[in-house]
């Protein structure tokens, strides 16, 4: 299930449980296209609840769409990741070291508040 959360229109912020389809991966790059086309930097909210599952039809698709994305790293400012699984914050502290000009920080459900509050521009420690 995929909610997109009220945000900044620099901010593309998403709620996904249980499973990531085909059609949820495009309609997040539609945004994140669409965020790219009018600011220069975009900031990214990810929340994850029991995440167990990747659909495998349409990933390929998405994953080629994705990839001109890699030349536009710079324009990504901070990326918050929730998670109430570990492993998802590990793969995001893993991926965060393999980009270390993105701003990365992971929180447990508890702190979403100040997660989404940071990716927004708020300050918090």
């Amino acid at each position: 299930m995929l909610e997109f959360i009220d945000s900044g229109d620099d901010v593309i912020a998403v709620k996904i449980a249980e499973r990531i389809t085909g059609e949820d991966l495009a309609a997040i790059m539609d945004r994140l296209e669409a965020g790219m086309a009018r600011h220069d930097k975009v900031h990214v909210y990810v929340e994850t609840l029991a995440l167990d599952a990747i659909e495998v039809s349409g990933l390929a698709a998405q994953v080629a769409r994705s990839a001109p994305l890699l030349g536009k790293l710079s324009r990504f400012g901070r990326v918050a990741v929730v998670a109430d699984q570990a492993w998802v914050r590990i793969g995001a502290r893993i991926e965060s070291a393999l980009l270390p000009f993105v701003s990365y920080r992971t929180f447990p459900p508890s702190d979403r508040s100040e997660a989404l509050d940071w990716v927004r521009g708020g300050s918090t420690a």
